[in-house]
């Protein structure tokens, strides 16, 4: 283990213990092979599909971890804030239901020994969004300062990286039980929770494979901190369709872990995208968000960087607009 790695607050343990933890509680998501870009980069390409994970997306882990880890101040009572809305670019539409959707989930699996809060819904089922748009920060930073609650933050905290680190763990006992390593995962990347978590799972189980944080080229926030060594911000107008993942800069938490864990940033297009999402759609039949698509967007635009290698690139959420699915769809070759 390199000396960066070794000074970290987190080690590949706490991700293993998580995974434990959540275990009874997540959906192991399947690996599965795209016979198309196998063929495209003469090796192997996988998907790791989290948007078939319960509520559509890695960040119920995180969630579950976080809230796993919370103690009520005594038994059978305390409360935990479960909601901290995303901070993302002005003016940009945020997704962050997949975020509240995971968090209310647990929230009722634990309610015997943790009273977990989340809002109520504020819209009709149909628009998700509506309830957590909202309410946002500011509600349940209205709701600790009542109750002395403890505010679970979506990526930049942690028990929340760490519980998304355990898809890493999965991605590694399925690519083994194949008789295969890997040579590059390619994350999708916002504040960075899933790409650090995942990184430094993957520092200890393939420590020669390149780890890919996806951005989208408008928000390449990650991908130009990296290469300055420093946390830099994107442009407060700049807009993109993968809303679910567009963040001002990286996280305070989860930025030094990607550098130590040599973590490389790559982009691809909004147009990039909506060719992935509508691949997705029509050659892999799963349906997926933008923001949720980024990863394999930045693959297929890299592939000749790619050749002879196993990849595995991440799928996460399903919130799309039809309108938008169908664009993406015609689209599609």
């Amino acid at each position: 283990m390199n000396s960066a790695l070794a000074a970290l607050p987190v080690s590949y343990q706490d991700v293993a213990d998580a995974a434990d933890r959540i275990r009874p509680l997540v959906v192991e998501t399947p690996l599965l092979e795209v016979a198309d870009l196998s063929e495209a980069i003469g090796g192997r390409f996988f998907v790791k599909c989290e948007n078939l994970q319960r509520t559509g997306s890695f960040k119920l882990r995180g969630g579950m971890n976080a809230l796993g880890l919370a103690q009520p101040r005594r038994p059978g009572q305390g409360r935990c804030c479960v909601l901290q809305r995303q901070p993302r670019t002005r003016r940009c539409r945020g997704s962050p239901s997949l975020w509240g959707r995971g968090h209310h989930h647990h929230a009722r699996r634990r309610a015997a020994s943790l009273n977990a809060t989340t809002p109520k819904r504020l819209g009709p089922p149909s628009s998700p969004m509506t309830a957590i748009r909202k309410a946002g920060k500011h509600l349940g930073q209205k709701i600790q300062a009542e109750t002395g609650a403890i505010l679970i933050p979506p990526y930049d905290y942690l028990p929340t990286m760490v519980g998304q680190g355990t898809s890493a763990i999965e991605v590694t006992n399925q690519l083994r039980a194949k008789g295969l390593s890997l040579d590059t995962a390619i994350i999708c990347c916002g504040g960075g929770g899933l790409a650090g978590g995942s990184a430094l799972v993957y520092s200890t189980t393939f420590p020669h494979a390149k780890v890919w944080a996806a951005e989208p080229a408008t928000h390449d926030d990650t991908t130009r901190s990296l290469i300055a060594g420093t946390r830099l911000s994107n442009d407060p107008d700049a807009r993109s369709i993968c809303d679910a993942i567009v963040t001002p800069t990286p996280g305070e938490v989860t930025f030094p872990i990607l550098q130590a864990c040599g973590v490389q940033g790559r982009t691809a297009s909004d147009a990039d995208v909506l060719d992935a999402v509508g691949f997705a759609a029509k050659r892999m039949k799963l349906v997926v968000e933008p923001g949720g698509a980024i990863a394999l967007a930045v693959a297929r635009t890299h592939l000749a960087h790619l050749h002879g290698q196993t990849v595995v690139a991440y799928l996460s959420g399903g919130n799309i607009d039809p309108e938008m699915l169908a664009r993406a769809m015609t689209r599609a070759s």
